[in-house]
């Protein structure tokens, strides 16, 4: 029962932690991930002069 116990209360901390981590909306790593993303289109759209018509 301990084992089952320990390994529940593990999942949840690994769960707050990718929450808290990876998938915050604001701060999180997804969310740095593809501003750095939209920002190197953008750039490398004016370099092409795509959308400058």
């Amino acid at each position: 029962m301990r084992n089952i116990l320990m390994t529940v209360m593990l999942l949840v901390v690994v769960i707050v932690l990718f929450n808290n981590i990876i998938a915050d909306g604001t701060n999180g790593t997804s969310k740095q991930i593809e501003s750095q993303g939209d920002s190197a289109n953008t750039k490398i759209s004016s370099m092409l002069g795509v959308g400058s018509n």
